[in-house]
């Protein structure tokens, strides 16, 4: 059976926002940081105007043009930087300009630019670990009230900038601690997934050893003894090849109930794991609390496995950031079948399917079922699976 490729005008579509707790990888997510962080920069219009109407000379125009300018890229620096801070000598100096540049403009030009230092605040808080920050934010809000006090009429200023630069400069600092803690967390989360597949690994290893070693052991001794009994006693050896047979068969029953336990996944149980598997990811899981009673062995196990492999691909392939999971029972012009529907909104999947999805349409062929996936829209993939209500084919 060849697998459909579907496309759907209805996808939900994807807002290009930066994922909390996924580090920055992409250009596209770069530029989307850079947009918010400059969002930000719009207070900078109160110096901007000063610049354009405040009657300074061409000397003071000239230094507030070049200030501004160092002033925007050293925040720039500070506020984009990724990576953990070792020894933050750098970014001290960094900051360091920052003021040195806040307090120049300020006292040169005037009290429009002392909301300088509440960028200075902001930046301290967002570049600086929390055992830094929470000294150097007081100290930025503390050299602001120092240069109010020197600025002619800057006391007026200083009421409505002290509370943003104290608040700022903390909140940049809990969003960095946030940041820190939820992706420690996703990390942690994929260690003990890979602890989980290496304790199942080693479970299963068990089980078969169990299984074979005794069966083993005594295939090898009864072939033994048939060999040695062979030239003289060929009934005997008869006897003990009988034997082995019998043994062999029970071993390959014992092997195959061991692996159908492993490899036949129930509806409940996927349910449960792709749950958990999205909410490792990231991703917001929509699914089925309940999974319907009606269905075979056989067919339940190929809705099983189609909803493990959809939600593989989304955790692994996709990008997305909700993933929807329906199943249901309708009526079609062949029957009434049970329909999965995994549907997610990220970047599609690829142009070529893959083994996973071709197995995955042969397993439902050998129930009866059919398989169509493909992109869903300009964005997003969808898996529909469906599988006959009744007899099996």
């Amino acid at each position: 059976m060849a697998v459909t490729v579907e496309d759907d005008a209805d996808t939900t579509r994807t807002t290009g926002g930066v994922r909390i707790g996924i580090p920055f990888g992409s250009r596209r997510q770069h530029l989307v940081r850079l947009f918010w962080t400059g969002l930000w920069l719009f207070y900078l219009i109160v110096p901007v105007l000063d610049l354009v109407r405040g009657g300074h000379g061409a000397a003071d125009r000239t230094l507030g043009i070049l200030g501004l300018a160092a002033f925007v890229v050293a925040y720039l620096i500070l506020v984009l930087r990724t990576g953990p801070v070792v020894f933050p000598g750098r970014v001290m100096i960094t900051l360091g300009v920052l003021a040195a540049l806040a307090v120049v403009l300020s006292l040169a030009l005037g009290r429009e630019w002392l909301v300088l230092f509440v960028y200075v605040a902001i930046s301290s808080g967002a570049a600086l670990p929390a055992e830094y920050s929470r000294w150097t934010v007081p100290a930025a809000t503390a050299l602001l009230s120092a240069t109010a006090l020197l600025v002619p009429d800057g006391d007026h200023y200083l009421v409505g900038l002290l509370l943003p630069s104290l608040m700022g400069g903390f909140a940049m600092a809990g969003v960095r601690a946030m940041l820190r803690t939820t992706m420690e967390l996703r990390e942690a989360r994929a260690t003990v997934a890979q602890l989980a597949a290496n304790e199942e690994r080693l479970r299963m290893a068990r089980d078969l050893h169990d299984l074979l070693g005794h069966s083993l052991s005594l295939i090898t001794l009864k072939s033994e003894l048939a060999g040695r009994m062979l030239p003289d006693h060929p009934d005997r050896a008869a006897r003990q090849v009988a034997d082995i047979e019998q043994v062999c068969r029970q071993a390959l029953v014992d092997v195959r109930e061991a692996v159908s336990g492993y490899r036949r996944p129930t509806l409940p149980g996927e349910l449960a794991g792709a749950r958990t598997a999205l909410t490792a990811a990231g991703v917001t899981a929509d699914l089925p609390t309940e999974a319907p009673g009606e269905l075979q062995e056989e067919t339940e196990s190929a809705l099983a496995w189609s909803l493990r492999e959809a939600v593989t691909n989304v955790v692994r392939h996709s990008g997305a950031k909700r993933c929807a999971v329906t199943l249901e029972a309708c009526q079609t012009l062949a029957g009434p079948v049970m329909e999965l529907t995994v549907r997610d909104d990220g970047a599609g999947g690829p142009s070529a399917h893959g083994n996973g999805l071709t197995g995955l349409a042969e397993r439902l062929e050998a129930v009866g079922g059919t398989l169509a996936a493909g992109p869903a829209g300009r964005t997003g993939f969808r898996l529909r699976a469906r599988v006959p209500l009744g007899s099996s084919s």
